[in-house]
């Protein structure tokens, strides 16, 4: 039985496992939506679909949730429950699937990251829930390297703390003080730290002070979502709407009990704290529960040789093209898939890789396609790993197509 011919409770009953496998087979009842009726609800909002050659990009829609994250999706919206309870229930569950302490499902990584934010200013003090944002008069701080700074740096700052920056762990052990209530850290940016991850931790361990982790977009390896919390990081974010394929707005936050059970406290559903409007919702718990189900599950390996088969395709179509070469590169840490470099002599082959982003975009259907983080700058990157059956082919001969006529 092939992909394409395997029905959707086929796939629930070989996917999703367990209890909620036999959940979900018994509560699907709704028809399978056709393409066609998928891309009519772009098209009446007159919104361009397009081919995501790029990867799990915030901005494109992250990744697509497959059949049995979409009918947990569908099966929870059906009935009414306790969220505090379903929160906590579906917590247990995903920690137990990935074997760590405790989880929490939040509002993408991003939220993740503030609400953890939040359970390591308060978790000694719970009358300081219903004060964030701190004024900065308190002077509390969050230590990070110098190297680790990104745009959601802001995540951690709305809680009403500074951020001091450290360079080497001489400069750490100076920063700590009595007004540091967290350590934070970019995974992604790792190569650049001149302190390393297991410093980083035994410094925080023996001052009793919190860490939190960024590894937004750290999967694959499935070992991933558990290895950072064994280093001895307390709480990690991950991105549930990447490789995971759970909902886009949905992530974890994984870690220690005492903290994970803080940060719901400055979430919602409950009122009165910082994460009240960063709402995850019954469904968005469920299909979240069913995608870490389903990836801890999954078959990487023959995963992995599906991604490599359409590299191949696309490396077959560019294969005769005038001073052409191809290159596998899987980045180091974030995105660690395997991508496709293509390079050429602009002097034979006419055209910038940058042209030929803009003229995949502008055609049709649109091809999209971004640089990823250490993947370097040289050359024309694709992502194949969000490309949907057929995709391959369509981005194969829409590049080849480009490159003949500027060598031409």
């Amino acid at each position: 039985m092939t992909g394409h011919e395997m029905t959707r409770r086929s796939v629930l009953k070989t996917s999703a496992g367990g209890a909620l496998a036999a959940a979900l087979v018994q509560s699907d009842t709704m028809a399978t939506e056709t393409a066609s009726e998928v891309l009519d609800v772009y098209k009446s909002l007159g919104v361009r679909p397009i081919i995501n050659a790029a990867g799990t990009i915030t901005t494109l829609g992250g990744s697509l949730m497959p059949p049995e994250v979409v009918a947990a999706w569908n099966a929870a919206s059906q009935s009414f429950v306790r969220l505090p309870e379903l929160q906590d229930r579906v917590g247990e569950r995903i920690a137990k699937l990935l074997d760590v302490d405790a989880a929490l499902v939040t509002t993408g990584a991003a939220g993740g990251i503030l609400v953890g934010t939040a359970a390591a200013v308060t978790h000694r003090d719970h009358s300081l829930i219903s004060r964030l944002p701190l004024p900065p008069e308190m002077g509390l701080e969050v230590i990070r390297q110098s190297s680790h700074r990104e745009c959601y740096d802001n995540q951690v700052k709305t809680c009403g703390v500074k951020l001091v920056d450290v360079k080497t762990r001489d400069d750490l052990e100076r920063a700590i003080n009595q007004r540091t209530v967290m350590m934070f850290s970019y995974n992604v940016q790792e190569g650049e730290s001149k302190i390393s991850q297991q410093d980083w931790v035994e410094v925080a361990r023996r001052h009793k002070i919190p860490t939190l982790l960024d590894a937004a977009a750290d999967t694959p390896p499935v070992d991933a979502l558990s290895k950072y919390n064994k280093l001895g990081y307390d709480m990690v974010v991950f991105s549930g709407g990447k490789a995971i394929r759970g909902p886009q707005d949905a992530g974890l936050l994984l870690g220690s009990k005492d903290l994970i059970e803080t940060a719901k406290l400055n979430t919602a559903p409950r009122c009165g704290n910082i994460g009240r409007g960063m709402k995850v919702s019954k469904e968005d718990m469920v299909a979240m529960w069913a995608a870490v189900e389903r990836f801890v599950k999954l078959d990487h390996a023959a995963e992995l040789r599906e991604w490599e088969q359409r590299i191949q395709t696309i490396e077959d179509a560019v294969a005769k093209i005038p001073s052409g070469k191809t290159r596998r590169v899987p980045p180091p840490i974030a995105h660690q898939v395997p991508h496709l470099v293509i390079d050429w002599d602009e002097q034979q082959v006419k055209v910038a890789p940058d042209q030929v982003k803009q003229t995949l975009a502008a055609g049709e259907p649109s091809i999209v396609t971004a640089r990823v983080h250490g993947t370097g700058q040289e050359g024309f990157l694709i992502s194949v790993f969000m490309l949907k059956p057929g995709e391959a082919n369509i981005v194969a001969a829409r590049v080849a197509e480009i490159l003949k006529r500027a060598a031409s």
